[in-house]
């Protein structure tokens, strides 16, 4: 497959859906908007206790719920209670998630693991094998898409990368990780998506023959620093008018 000749690089990608004030990110109606314009989809997933997996991308519920805790330690029934930025949204499963995208745009899936690797990534292979759409999965972690490239090879994986400035992970991790030296022996990945404000750099240049997509890129002035470096952008807080 040519991934040059996909919508990979041929439509523009709402960063955790077409949110703004009054639309949360990750929520069921952002996810609803970017299909109305038609625009492909990123989302967050993440595992709680229980085995859901859900659209979130924070650790913590502080941020985009206002309540104290973490997301790992909830279960199903405590979704309810939760709303999103003081809207009537809720945290939504990845199975909700798709139901409402229901494969009239692409979805590229980023999985948020930074622990042992397995459950989270078995679900998700589990949950796609019956969605009827395009999709594509990412991580910053090379071991997620090495378990997908064990299990289901079939599944587009793309290695997320970037300057790593503001981790918390051991400098040797965000040394590694940044130049993508799990790229060969572990992730294979079939496309590259790496911070927008560290294009160009010579950790991507050696991956040309790879489709490059650039994250997360917020303005028309940032588009145009950034197109001629990059195969498609994963965007937010403007639109790029398809």
């Amino acid at each position: 497959m040519d991934l040059f000749k996909t919508w990979l690089v041929e439509t523009p990608i709402a960063h955790r859906g077409l949110h703004d004030k009054n639309t949360p990110e990750n929520s069921l109606s952002a996810f609803a908007k970017a299909v109305e314009k038609g625009y492909a989809i990123e989302l967050d997933v993440q595992l709680l206790a229980d085995g859901t997996v859900v659209v979130f991308h924070d650790d913590s519920l502080a941020r985009m719920t206002g309540n104290d805790g973490y997301i790992k330690y909830l279960n199903k029934d405590d979704l309810k209670a939760l709303k999103l930025k003081g809207s009537k949204e809720t945290i939504p499963t990845f199975e909700e998630a798709l139901k409402v995208i229901d494969g009239r745009v692409p979805v590229l899936i980023e999985i948020k693991n930074q622990y042992k690797v397995g459950k989270l990534e078995q679900e998700v292979i589990d949950i796609l094998k019956n969605y009827q759409g395009e999709y594509a999965v990412q991580s910053f972690n090379p071991f997620s898409l090495g378990y997908l490239k064990e299990h289901a090879p079939n599944i587009l994986r793309g290695q997320l990368s970037g300057t790593f400035k503001h981790s918390k992970l051991a400098w040797i991790k965000r040394f590694l990780l940044k130049r993508m030296r799990f790229n060969k022996k572990v992730s294979e990945p079939h496309f590259i998506s790496y911070e927008a404000s560290a294009l160009p750099n010579r950790f991507v240049r050696k991956y040309k023959k790879l489709p490059l997509l650039a994250w997360t890129v917020r303005s028309k002035e940032e588009y145009l620093k950034v197109v001629k470096y990059c195969d498609n952008i994963i965007f937010e807080k403007f639109d790029p008018e398809i």
